[in-house]
C-alpha cells in the first residue's frame, strides 16, 4: 500500500525544519563544523556532511525545484523542506536520538508538494560530478508531482527499508533507500513550529 503520510527527522536538541539551504555562508560553516565535529565525537551520529556537500546541495535543489516549476508546481521556497515517505527507520537510525514529525499528505497543500524516488540527491544525478557512485533507474531525473505518487509506487515498489544494513559509508554508495517528499512552503508547518517554540520557551 502506499503511505498517506510523510515523516521529517530531527536531532532532539536541535528545532525541526531547520535549513542549512536558509544559513549565510559565514552561519552555514559553523553549523556545518559542528555537525562533523559531533560525527567524530559521538558513535551514534553517522549523518555525513562533505568538503563539497553544500555545493551537491545547492545544484540538486536549484535542478528539482526547475523540475517543480515545470511540472505546475508552485514553489514559495528556494529550497523546499524533507520529508520520507511513510517512515525510514534507515533514516530514523542516522542519530542516536533523532526525532519525527509526521504529517498526513491530504492535509498538504498538492501545489507545494513534490517527490523524488529515491532522495533528491541520487535522483538528480549530479553525484558522478563529485566522485559518487550512481546506477541509473527510470525514475531518476525527475520530479513528480503528488498525483502520481500511487501510479510510482505501483510501478516501481517502495524501496526497502534495511535499517540493519548499518550506515557505514552509505554516502559512497548507490542510494536507494527511501522515497523523499519535499513541501515547498512554510505555510503548513507555521503553526506546528510555533507550538515547538512556545514548549521550549515553558520548559527554559
Amino acid at each position: 500500500m502506499t503511505p498517506t503520510h510523510i515523516t521529517h527527522y530531527h536531532l532532539a536538541d536541535r528545532r525541526p525544519f531547520l535549513n542549512l539551504s536558509d544559513l549565510a555562508d559565514d552561519a552555514l560553516q559553523q553549523v556545518l563544523d559542528e555537525l562533523n565535529a559531533r560525527r567524530s565525537a559521538d558513535a551514534g551520529y553517522q549523518r555525513f556532511f562533505g568538503r563539497r556537500y553544500m555545493q551537491l546541495r545547492r545544484l540538486t535543489e536549484a535542478r528539482m525545484r526547475e523540475l517543480f516549476v515545470a511540472a505546475g508546481g508552485r514553489p514559495e521556497r528556494q529550497s523546499p523542506h524533507y520529508f520520507v515517505l511513510g517512515s525510514s527507520e534507515w533514516f530514523r537510525r542516522l542519530a542516536a536520538d533523532t526525532r519525527a514529525i509526521t504529517l498526513a499528505l491530504n492535509t498538504l497543500p498538492a501545489d507545494q508538494l513534490s517527490f523524488t524516488y529515491p532522495d533528491s540527491f541520487t535522483a538528480m544525478g549530479f553525484g558522478p560530478q563529485f566522485g559518487l557512485p550512481h546506477v541509473a533507474r527510470p525514475y531518476h531525473g525527475q520530479v513528480f508531482r503528488l498525483e502520481a505518487l500511487a501510479e510510482v509506487v505501483a510501478q516501481y515498489g517502495l524501496p526497502a527499508d534495511e535499517p540493519d544494513a548499518g550506515h557505514a559509508d552509505y554516502h559512497l554508495k548507490p542510494f536507494e533507500k527511501y522515497i523523499e517528499v519535499q513541501l515547498w512552503s512554510d505555510a503548513p508547518i507555521a503553526s506546528l513550529l510555533q507550538q515547538v517554540d512556545t514548549l521550549a520557551s515553558v520548559q527554559v
